[in-house]
């Protein structure tokens, strides 16, 4: 069992920053290939980042290349999700999640799901 947390949403002015964590409990943290999903109310779950259980690859969506960055911290059992300038479009709820198989776009693959944290831009 891997039980997730995010943290670090909030509101933030177009073109900022925010820095998302994603705490894992469980010995078998760095074991796990993580994901950043994003959803909006009554939307589907949208792919954001992902990453492999070294670190060593990342994937990210093409709406968010080269401005978002996804790290992991095993020692820490952490994931986190910098973001820079932001756009309005970036609002959503944004979910972190684990997969045992490896890195994954696809959300219903995922193992493991945290409760969200909001992200809201303001133009």
């Amino acid at each position: 069992q891997v039980q997730l947390v995010e943290s670090g949403g909030g509101l933030v002015q177009a073109g900022g920053s925010l820095r998302l964590s994603c705490a894992a409990s469980g010995r078998t943290f760095s074991s796990y290939a993580m994901g950043w999903f994003r959803q909006a109310p009554g939307k589907e779950r949208l792919f954001v980042a992902a990453i492999t259980w070294s670190g060593g690859s990342t994937v990210y969506a093409d709406s968010v290349k080269g401005r978002f960055t996804i790290s992991r911290d095993n020692a820490k059992n952490t994931v986190f999700l910098q973001m820079n300038s932001l756009k309005p479009e970036d609002t959503f709820v944004y979910y972190c999640a684990a997969r045992r198989l490896g890195v994954s776009v696809v959300a219903g693959t995922y193992d493991y799901w945290g409760q969200g944290t909001q992200v809201t831009v303001s133009s």
